[in-house]
């Protein structure tokens, strides 16, 4: 919980700053190329990780690694993390980034559970119902899950609604049990 809230406010912190600086998209491209390498190259992680080696080394390794890749402020910023030995978190705090950024540009993450892939127009409804239930930008990310047999599940924050065949059968299951049929 701790790490979380530290990434928090770095995450906070560096917002802030793109703001008064004007180049959050910047930022934001800079942090999806290190998420890229952070996931895809498991050298880079480790690298962030390792203990053993020091500071400066590590300060050198990233420099002469991300030159020419990411902007000063993401530079800087790296360099700072890797001074106060915080270089560990830096996925949390792309993470945490990440989230205050959408929250900020009004943009509602939506993880939608399917049985079997939505048609486009599908997509488009539920994009346009959730858009003017909540008044923001929907962004969503389509799962396919068998064990709901049919229907769907979307979550957002922290609401949940459950349209399955699964969480249907299940109702009927305890009305049963309840003797409420």
């Amino acid at each position: 919980m701790r790490e979380v809230r530290t990434a928090q406010r770095y995450a906070r912190a560096i917002i802030e700053l793109s703001d008064e600086m004007k180049n959050l998209d910047t930022l934001f491209r800079d942090f999806e190329l290190l998420n890229s390498i952070i996931l895809n190259v498991r050298e880079f992680k480790l690298l962030l990780n390792n203990p053993v080696i020091n500071t400066e080394k590590k300060k050198r390794l990233l420099s002469e690694l991300l030159k020419d890749k990411v902007s000063e402020l993401t530079m800087k910023f790296l360099l700072i993390l890797t001074t106060k030995n915080r270089e560990g978190l830096l996925p949390d705090i792309i993470h945490e980034f990440f989230t205050m950024r959408d929250e900020k540009l009004g943009i509602l993450n939506v993880s939608v559970q399917t049985a079997v892939p939505f048609s486009s127009s599908q997509q488009d409804s539920l994009v346009r119902q959730l858009g003017s239930i909540t008044k923001m930008k929907v962004k969503i990310k389509y799962n396919l899950d068998q064990s709901i047999r049919g229907g769907f599940k979307v979550q957002y924050q922290d609401t949940v609604w459950d349209a399955s065949v699964q969480h249907q059968l299940d109702l009927l299951r305890k009305r049963f049990a309840e003797g409420t049929v």
